[in-house]
């Protein structure tokens, strides 16, 4: 009988040589996939990076330019650059509106995101760890609310916030800003996976009430989730276009997204609102970038953890 050591290794086959693959060795990882395919994904994976970069990068170089520039020189390169002047300049018109539009974007998705968060924590704690009757059904209504377009919402929403008399005031956009299905559902799905019920029960058997139970436990253990659902909402509330739309008539209640398509209407006629178009465009998505290069890895996490147990 012939013993296989490793100076007696079997050979890869002649398939297994031309597609690249390798036999794990002792003490190694599974073999990586063949060449082919990683070229291949690498490939993919530049081609949809230079698709998505493309457009800040114009938006940039734009930003750079005055009206005249922008639309008499190559778009993709700079013509006689002074982005800090043309910035102070859109800033300052019309009594720096494009402030209190900014300001207003921060205030609708910051406060939203916020308490969305915490309505998204809370209720889908509960549904996780108390069973009660009829659970499963708000649950069913809940992922029913995720299915719901908010542009479908916009006029109900209208109708019964000027019957309150609460249209064109910031409660109008702020009070829908805080709710959202999609984050009961996932804190729904990440609290059953993550929080044990076995510490949920030594903390009771300790003294501990529900409301510090789930401050000092709960949160901790779902901060991954909770990051995930405040970036999502605040990108959403931040890029929502339609809601003001319906809700807003005072320009100075506006947000940045209503406040720069209010300027391209008016652009045929004063031209120097394409230049501060474009350049208030630039510094808009300056804070999701900055929110998505601190939270990515507390969203990648939030994204995956709470799919397994």
């Amino acid at each position: 009988m012939t013993l296989l050591t490793e100076d007696t290794a079997p050979e890869p086959t002649s398939a297994a040589r031309e597609s690249g693959a390798t036999a794990p060795g002792p003490g190694r990882g599974p073999s990586q996939p063949p060449l082919r395919f990683r070229i291949i994904t690498a490939s993919l994976l530049a081609v949809a990076a230079v698709y998505f970069l493309v457009p800040v990068y114009w938006l940039v170089v734009s930003a750079t330019k005055n009206t005249e520039d922008l639309f008499g020189s190559f778009g993709f390169w700079f013509a006689d650059p002074h982005p800090f002047r043309y910035l102070g300049d859109l800033l300052a018109y019309d009594d720096g509106i494009y402030v209190r539009w900014f300001g207003n974007s921060l205030l609708y998705a910051g406060v939203g995101a916020i308490a969305a968060t915490l309505l998204s924590a809370a209720a889908g704690y509960a549904l996780a760890k108390f069973p009660f009757p009829g659970r499963e059904g708000v649950f069913n209504l809940v992922l029913a609310g995720v299915l719901i377009p908010g542009t479908a919402l916009a006029l109900p929403l209208y109708l019964l916030f000027s019957e309150m008399g609460l249209s064109n005031t910031y409660w109008a956009v702020l009070i829908p800003s805080v709710v959202s299905p999609f984050g009961v559902y996932l804190c729904r799905i990440y609290a059953a996976a993550a929080v044990p019920d076995s510490l949920l029960e030594a903390a009771r058997i300790d003294g501990a009430g529900e409301a510090r139970i789930f401050s000092t436990l709960g949160l901790r253990l779902m901060t991954p989730a909770l990051v995930t659902v405040f970036l999502f909402q605040f990108v959403h509330v931040w890029n929502n276009f339609f809601l003001p739309l319906v809700m807003l008539s005072d320009s100075g209640l506006y947000p940045l997204q209503l406040g720069l398509t209010g300027w391209q209407g008016y652009a045929d006629r004063q031209p120097v609102l394409y230049q501060y178009t474009v350049g208030g465009a630039f510094l808009s998505v300056v804070p999701l970038m900055v929110l998505m290069a601190v939270l990515q890895r507390y969203w990648r996490t939030g994204l995956t953890e709470g799919s397994v147990k």
